[in-house]
């Protein structure tokens, strides 16, 4: 089975409807001869991270929750502070909530390659 790898550009689409995209590659929900238990999808490069579109009031609305396990452990940063300290990450937990809640979670995720700007090291990819 050959794997092929698709282009995404981030700044392009909102990151709702870029990460559902995605993740229907990655699962390979997009071809013919698709197996919910067989990990039979393609690879994905995104490039521009750091021109991440969004729509509405989410920059300062939306809200990433963290928890150390301790009381009071709880850390919260806004989608503007996340992109101000690492544009991949958000685009990583986009994807990472919309793929299907099993083993093959990781595996998948592995084929995912994010870059903050235009410059990415990989030959053959097919734009979306």
């Amino acid at each position: 089975m050959e794997r092929k790898f698709y282009l995404f550009d981030a700044g392009k689409k909102p990151l709702g409807r870029m990460a559902t995209e995605i993740a229907k590659i990655l699962s390979g929900r997009n071809k013919i001869d698709y197996k919910p238990n067989v990990d039979g999808g393609d690879g994905v490069v995104v490039i521009n991270s750091d021109i991440l579109k969004v729509t509405g009031n989410k920059m300062q609305g939306k809200i990433y929750h963290r928890f150390s396990g301790y009381p009071g452990g709880i850390t919260s940063l806004s989608l503007e502070e996340m992109m101000k300290r690492d544009s991949r990450k958000v685009v990583k937990k986009a994807v990472y909530g919309m793929l299907s809640k099993n083993k093959l979670r990781k595996k998948m995720m592995l084929r995912l390659k994010i870059y903050k700007n235009e410059n990415h090291l990989h030959k053959n990819v097919i734009e979306k």
